[in-house]
């Protein structure tokens, strides 16, 4: 087995450390090289004044570093096929200090029992459940539930059932989201909020145009694309034979069908694909959730890896919180392209979503994708303004 390359880190300005890749993405491809080599610059100066005299060795300075944040995470949905497994995840994550597991008194197990549960485990996280009978208002029920929570995780609403439109999916489900953000809005309006309830492409806009309608700031309304990039990542590292966690796709658009689309050129291992298999893996990415659906027969979507593409992202907006900026690819308000909400990648800092950074270049099949991804993109993201505009939070 070949020994696993090192990647070079540098540090920025802040005195964290990171990857010419990470450079190029939050600072741009100028800007971005010119700080990687004033950094490496930074690094080699002190190596050279050491060869050139040999003194005692001095005492390290003292690294000042910031006292660690408490965050505190809400699972909306808890209990369910997503949010048991997610709330697994979350209590693993090192920066996650209290978890709350919320959900209806219909769930498949009740959210005391999901805390219980994973109130055994070996970390540090407080766990508490929170149970709200059916047909009763979020806003009324989740005061000690969410307040003083720093990200909401929600995998809530209904699935979509065989010839259910997606006009009809997002009627069922806007109201569950809306009751969701409606209780965020008032018990942690700092908070970010990430949204696993579809359809994505139309109940962001919808929720995070809301937020701006009260005056709380949209860009805390993060739709949970990361699965696309986990399923691009796993097919291109099967067909290559390469590690798929030295892979990394992006993948922008929206969440669903032809709105997905994987940037392959974009990546050094999808890139060495032949051009002419490019169509057929971008279509299996579109695809993917039906292949779970049909292999689970009817009984279930995808769950396991839903949880594990949402605590990828929820991890990467904690350590963000934390001082410590991450990029992944997310849906969120965006001034990119011509449409007001789209997926790209996303840096998150202290503050939640620190910049929406731009494309990179695109290939001449993936310029054509985008036309096609963005018309389709446009009318669902109508849907959810129009619902915005019919409506308030309390």
């Amino acid at each position: 087995m070949a020994p696993r390359q090192k990647v070079e880190k540098r540090m920025d300005a802040e005195g964290v450390k990171y990857t010419e890749a990470e450079f190029l993405d939050y600072y741009g491809k100028k800007k971005g090289a010119k700080l990687w080599d004033a950094a490496g610059e930074k690094a080699e100066a002190p190596k050279a004044k050491a060869k050139a005299k040999v003194k005692a060795k001095a005492k390290p300075k003292a690294k000042e570093s910031k006292p660690r944040k408490e965050l505190k995470v809400c699972v909306c949905g808890g209990a369910g096929g997503i949010g048991q497994p997610l709330s697994l995840l979350m209590a693993m994550d090192s920066n996650v200090s209290e978890l709350s597991v919320f959900d209806l008194n219909i769930a498949m197990v009740p959210p005391e029992g999901v805390a219980a549960d994973l109130s055994h485990i070996e970390t540090k996280c407080k766990v508490k459940g929170y149970v709200m009978e059916v047909g009763k208002n979020p806003i009324d029920y989740t005061e000690e539930c969410l307040k003083g929570c720093n990200l909401v995780l929600v995998p809530a609403g209904l699935p979509r059932k065989p010839g259910q439109s997606r006009d009809d999916l997002f009627k069922a489900n806007a109201g569950i989201a809306k009751g969701i953000v409606e209780a965020c809005a008032k018990h942690c309006p700092d908070a970010i909020l990430a949204l696993i309830v579809n359809p994505v492409n139309s109940i962001v806009p919808a929720m995070a145009e809301l937020y701006a309608k009260k005056g709380l700031n949209p860009l805390n309304i993060v739709g949970v694309t990361t699965l696309d990039c986990v399923r691009a990542n796993k097919f291109v590292g099967e067909i290559t034979g390469k590690n798929a966690k030295f892979i990394n796709v992006p993948v922008i658009g929206g969440h669903a069908g032809a709105t997905i689309l994987p940037l392959f050129s974009q990546d050094k291992t999808a890139a060495s694909i032949d051009k002419e298999k490019i169509p057929d893996l971008d279509k299996s990415v579109q695809d993917a959730g039906t292949v779970v659906v049909t292999a689970k027969n009817g009984k279930g979507s995808a769950t396991l890896s839903m949880a594990y593409a949402g605590a990828r992202l929820g991890s990467s907006i904690l350590a963000g919180l934390q001082g410590r900026r991450r990029v992944e690819c997310a849906y969120v308000k965006s001034d990119i392209t011509d449409l007001p909400y789209f997926t790209s990648k996303v840096a998150f800092g202290e503050k939640g979503v620190a910049k929406v950074l731009p494309l990179g270049d695109l290939s001449d099949y993936e310029k054509t994708r985008l036309e096609e991804a963005s018309t389709a993109l446009k009318a669902e993201i109508e849907t959810g303004l129009a619902y915005a505009k019919e409506n308030d939070l309390a």
